[in-house]
């Protein structure tokens, strides 16, 4: 990221010598300035030397969505109905991958005016406002900020709770086949190990391994649970097509904080070496987010098909304890989760040494991200082993941030950049996005 940002930086030098926003009074002089100059490609100033390939960014954003959220697709259900699950898990799916479309969409177009080869979240944020109507510049620095702060907040304490996940599963393997009376902190110690050297890894591309690994164990985790799933009986009977009103809320929550990897999304776009290949069809987005609903939408389903009213916070704790099988789909989740570790950690990282590089010499830069992420993931350590509970806290904090981040935030911004007058016939995107802006505070409520 350190070479993208540089690179940006030296682009927007060139380009303002060019020409610069504040020589314009409306977007429509700056269009028609930019269409009779040379047209701008972003992709052609990335780094194509150390850009990932596609094949890279699929398993990096497979890997953001098919997290422990997964897991709890059956207590979703509980929480929907068989019925109602099932459709509304097909179109928050479909909300969920327009958002990002149009994130993204909104970001290269932005990229193409201003002339950058690439923005991050918050500076896409932050550069649609900059360059929006007058009356809405000046927030382009909370923009920023707050999109920041939120998946700073997020990541962080889901870093946390990886942690927790990880060394609970170990322990409870453990402590039933052994006999071991660990105490669960112990555990957590050990795992810190681990993830003070994942952590480190400080470039997209060479996570993709840990991602395409993690993958792998998720996906033989899964052939586990449908096995689980399937040698019992499948009850259709005595559940509720459409849950009880009160439920629904949960449901909408832990659906929304499942399925949303959208603080992974800049960052992977941002590093290919064909980020034309992000969008369209196929595509990448496309077809890792056809291949997360499906597999959300089975498990969900079934799992509560096969438990009912007995499922838990997370499927794999309904597998027996003690047999064989069981306990490798639980420690490869673990594991799964391990490696995933690191591509939770990279974004928050890379977002904080963003803003505060500036404020080391040079020289320094290796040496002081060493010691602020050991720092950084010692603490969090320390946190998950004072209070290895965070569970509940953290869900309401990624539900409100997610709901927020991964709906609302893209919204606004496509909405912004389009103003006034490309927002399509009869101005169909402004009520379009009118509609997901409420549903993601809908979801805010719920969380």
């Amino acid at each position: 990221m350190a070479d993208t940002n540089t690179s940006i930086t030296t682009s927007k030098e060139k380009s303002s010598s060019v020409f610069t926003l504040n020589d314009f009074n409306s977007r429509t002089n700056l269009t028609e300035k930019a269409q009779l100059s040379d047209e701008y490609n972003p992709a052609d100033y990335r780094d194509q030397v150390k850009g990932q390939t596609t094949g890279g960014a699929l398993a990096h954003l497979l890997k953001s969505s098919l997290g422990t959220g997964i897991l709890a697709m059956p207590m979703a259900f509980y929480n929907g109905g068989l019925v109602f699950g099932m459709v509304a898990t097909l179109i928050v799916g479909f909300l969920c991958t327009h958002c990002v479309q149009i994130l993204v969409k909104t970001s290269q177009e932005i990229c193409k005016e201003i002339r950058v080869p690439a923005l991050n979240f918050a500076e896409t944020a932050e550069k649609v406002f900059e360059n929006g109507p007058k009356r809405l510049r000046s927030w382009s620095g909370f923009a920023k900020k707050f999109v920041d702060g939120g998946l700073m907040g997020t990541y962080f304490a889901a870093a946390c709770v990886y942690m927790v996940f990880i060394a609970t599963s170990f322990h409870d393997v453990i402590e039933y086949d052994t006999g071991i009376k660990w105490d669960v902190r112990v555990y957590i110690a050990i795992v810190v190990l681990p993830c003070l050297l994942i952590g480190q890894i400080r470039n997209l591309k060479w996570l993709v391994p840990f991602s395409a690994m993690a993958n792998i164990f998720i996906v033989v985790t899964f052939a586990i649970v449908l096995y689980y799933l399937f040698s019992g009986e499948m009850v259709f009977s005595d559940k509720p097509l459409i849950a009880k009103a009160t439920q629904l809320p949960l449901y909408f929550a832990t659906v929304i904080f499942a399925m949303e990897g959208i603080g992974v999304v800049m960052p992977v776009e941002n590093t290919m070496k064909k980020p034309q290949q992000f969008l369209g069809c196929p595509g990448v987005l496309n077809s890792a987010m056809i291949i997360v609903v499906s597999l959300y939408a089975v498990i969900g389903f079934l799992g509560y098909v096969r438990y009912g009213s007995d499922v838990l916070g997370s499927i794999t704790l309904n597998l027996q304890k003690g047999e064989p099988l069981a306990d490798v789909a639980k420690l490869l989740m673990a594991v799964a989760i391990l490696f995933t570790y690191g591509l939770q950690f990279y974004i928050p990282m890379d977002i904080l040494w963003r803003n505060i590089s500036d404020k080391f010499k040079e020289e320094n830069h290796n040496r002081t991200q060493i010691l602020l992420r050991t720092g950084i993931i010692l603490i969090s350590g320390g946190i998950a082993a004072a209070i290895p509970n965070l569970e509940p806290f953290i869900s309401l904090v990624g539900a409100i941030f997610f709901s927020l981040l991964g709906i609302f935030v893209p919204s606004v911004c496509e909405t912004v950049y389009l103003w006034p007058d490309r927002l399509g016939c009869c101005k169909w995107k402004l009520y379009k996005n009118i509609f997901l802006a409420t549903f993601a505070i809908c979801a805010l409520v719920a969380g």
